[in-house]
């Protein structure tokens, strides 16, 4: 990995731990592999002080806030029952973890994820979650576009396939940023003390 991971500078974004996704079978990591190796990098990073950015999508009760792409989706808004938008226990949502709600795939459009990380002086993010070319992949194109140095953990991401997953990481992330594994993340905190 060659980004240094300034806890000052730095934010771990989470896209998605939230009980109706996680519930969704995922490839090539399954969730609870996601779930536990974010939950590590939040672990250790909350004992650096970095700033941690909890992200979900939830709709209004009549869903008029929420997307309906034109396009053929697997996705149904009467697939979202009681719960289906509460965060994962795993998370361990601390005070000062900063909470966000989406009404599409990405984290920035439509939310206030941009001004609470600038305004903290946040210049870099870790970004972990579901699904890896969906609600990640949105994030981090307009992550990039607004200047964001992004770390991507591989194994603390995945996708409803492997296909998808690797795409990703094969085609995309690397023109916005560096991939890791969960390991080096941890690795870096620790060697990290700006």
């Amino acid at each position: 990995m060659n980004i240094e991971i300034f806890p000052a500078r730095t934010a771990v974004v989470v896209i998605d731990l939230q009980k109706g996704i996680t519930s969704i079978p995922a490839e090539p990591y399954s969730t609870e592999t996601v779930i536990d190796n974010t939950s590590k990098i939040l672990n250790s990073a909350r004992a650096k002080g970095i700033i941690i950015c909890l992200v979900r999508a939830a709709f209004s009760k009549d869903f008029k806030d929420a997307l309906r792409p034109v396009a053929e989706t697997s996705f149904s808004l009467s697939s979202i029952g009681e719960g289906w938008s509460e965060y994962i226990p795993q998370l361990n949502i601390q005070s000062t973890d900063i909470l966000i709600t989406k009404h599409q795939w990405g984290a920035f459009t439509g939310t206030e994820l941009d001004l609470q990380l600038r305004r903290r002086g946040i210049n870099t993010i870790i970004l972990c979650g579901l699904a890896t070319n969906l609600g990640v992949e949105s994030t981090a194109r307009f992550a990039y576009e607004l200047g964001y140095n992004q770390i991507f953990v591989e194994d603390a991401m995945s996708a409803r396939s492997n296909a998808e997953h690797d795409y990703t990481f094969k085609y995309i992330f690397p023109r916005l940023g560096v991939k890791c594994s969960t390991e080096e993340v941890l690795n870096n905190f620790k060697m990290s003390n700006d």
